[in-house]
């Protein structure tokens, strides 16, 4: 009986395996949808239906002969595995790996390098990627890799270079028998069986699995906005995105650039296509830049920065429609506030939102993230997340959090590899305990920000957008705590000291003398 058992949940494993792959029939090339295919489902059902009356009968010592509806016992055995290995061939060859991670961001650079540390066999790993490269370092593509002079380029930029670490080239993941499966989208999950079927129909299996697919940009289209599909209008997210705008570059060479949104992205496209030469006008809806980090006195120097290098920004409105030239290039951007601005390209910056659709209704999500515990772990067994999509908690606030940055990628796929260890081998770690951290260059600026901006903001230093070496900073106050630090143009060590500041939390007792003391309250400290 327990043979019988033992494969009557194998087949109920493949059938759902099969019926995976039929759902996932609109995105594959082959097809499964066949009258063969038909029929051996309707037999696993009512194989499984004589195989559960076995069963009861047996429990309930009424099975008093080797047979059971003209069949014995060891002839539904021979069926039972018939059928698990005619299934198996539907599916074509399963590739099985100890340990999964979907997306092939800098997340699973960093989750790969934690798994060679800590003790990895050949053939256990595989990495799935949509993308065509091995992991690399994301940020470089809004930076270097946008300069007109020595543009960073890869295989400079792998990770774990950002990091201060070692390379790793795609020849470092074969050396360690990790498997790169690149170029392959992964369009349905079965998260409880741990299956993963591609759109060229593969199907994977694993253990653990590790969900770092990361965050997909927020497209105008998304929202219909009128034009928004011309031509020379791009997003940036993948390297593909890069090189389609610096071809963009050298064939509309010193025309003009509207930059979409005020964040991230914006700063940095629109400082890199000034740097191209490039007549740049930025727009976006809120009354200042960067709103859920910088203050309005943060961002007046920013902005003013920008304007002195000769960008033009428009606030308070949005793109509300594009028109396009005979060859359906993008050539103007309508405003709401009906002003027309002209553009030889556009690029968008307006969000982004984490790539969890795979994993609806499966598992646990919270604040747009899929839920974990301080160890990454998700309400289905065997499943961690990491990076953009995971809500986890954030021990400093005692809060759930998500959070959308390149150091948590990298710290929370180290951390989630440590734990996976630790709980195959029985032993205790600690739970993550990240402090925030966001960091931005552009031009000849560059600023670093920890903690929480929230309560008072104290300011300090010279933030004159003229000066030709503007340093200051800001402190926030909460409670009488420092709860978070941001500073512009600073050392290494000045970095450090506001980090550390921002995690230990001193108390205040005077806000004019934290004012007056700036940046040596966390030198000194």
């Amino acid at each position: 009986m327990k043979i019988l058992k033992k494969l009557s949940k194998e087949l109920n494993g493949v059938k759902e395996d099969v019926e995976l792959r039929i759902s996932a029939e609109c995105h594959a090339a082959g097809t499964m949808q066949t009258e063969e295919v038909k029929t051996w489902l309707e037999d696993v059902q009512r194989i499984k239906t004589e195989t559960e009356l076995i069963q009861q009968k047996a429990a309930e010592k009424k099975f008093l002969a080797r047979a059971f509806l003209g069949k014995p016992v060891e002839e539904k055995i021979v069926e039972l595995k018939a059928f698990i290995k005619k299934g198996k061939t539907f599916l074509g060859l399963v590739k099985y790996f100890k340990y999964i991670i979907v997306g092939g961001g800098v997340a699973a650079g960093y989750a790969a390098r934690e798994f060679d540390r800590q003790g990895l066999k050949p053939g256990e790993l595989a990495i799935i990627s949509k993308e065509a490269v091995a992991p690399y370092e994301r940020p470089a593509l809004s930076k270097g890799y946008l300069n007109p002079k020595g543009a960073a380029r890869l295989p400079e930029f792998h990770v774990c270079v950002g990091s201060g670490g070692e390379r790793l080239l795609p020849g470092w993941y074969k050396e360690k028998g990790i498997q790169l499966i690149l170029g392959t989208e992964i369009v349905k999950v079965n998260l409880g069986s741990k299956t993963l079927i591609s759109a060229r129909g593969e199907t994977f299996k694993c253990q653990t699995l590790i969900i770092a697919t990361g965050s997909t940009v927020i497209r105008l289209t998304d929202f219909k906005v009128e034009g928004a599909d011309a031509k020379s209008i791009f997003y940036l997210r993948e390297l593909d995105d890069a090189d389609k705008l610096i071809e963009s570059i050298k064939t509309k060479k010193n025309g003009k650039a509207v930059i979409i949104g005020g964040g991230y992205i914006g700063l940095e496209v629109g400082a890199a296509m000034r740097i191209n030469n490039f007549d740049v006008t930025m727009v976006y809806p809120e009354p200042w830049c960067m709103p859920r980090l910088f203050t309005p006195s943060l961002a007046a120097f920013y902005e003013g920065y920008y304007e002195n290098k000769g960008i033009k920004i428009v606030k308070g409105t949005v793109a509300v429609g594009f028109n396009a030239n005979a060859n359906g290039e993008v050539k103007e951007v309508k405003l709401k506030d009906g002003r027309v601005i002209e553009a030889d390209i556009v690029v968008v910056g307006v969000g982004a939102r984490p790539m969890t659709a795979l994993f609806k209704g499966q598992v646990e999500e919270e604040n747009g993230g899929i839920k974990t515990d301080g160890f990454f772990k998700t309400s289905m067994p065997g499943v961690y997340a990491v990076g953009d999509v995971a809500t986890f908690p954030m021990k400093l606030y005692n809060e759930m959090r998500r959070v959308e940055h390149v150091d948590h990628a990298r710290k929370s796929a180290e951390k989630v590899v440590k734990a996976i260890k630790a709980s195959e081998t029985g032993k205790e770690i600690e739970e993550y305990d990240y402090l925030p951290y966001f960091y931005s260059r552009s031009f000849d600026l560059s600023w670093q920000f920890y903690g929480d901006n929230v309560g008072d903001c104290v300011y300090f230093g010279d933030k004159n957008p003229l000066s030709p070496k503007p340093k200051f900073g800001s402190f926030w106050i909460k409670d009488g705590k420092v709860v978070g630090a941001f500073l512009e143009g600073g050392t290494p060590e000045e970095n450090k000291a506001i980090a550390k500041v921002s995690r230990l939390q001193p108390l205040v007792e005077n806000l004019d003398q934290l004012k007056k003391e700036g940046l040596s309250f966390a030198t000194k400290i």
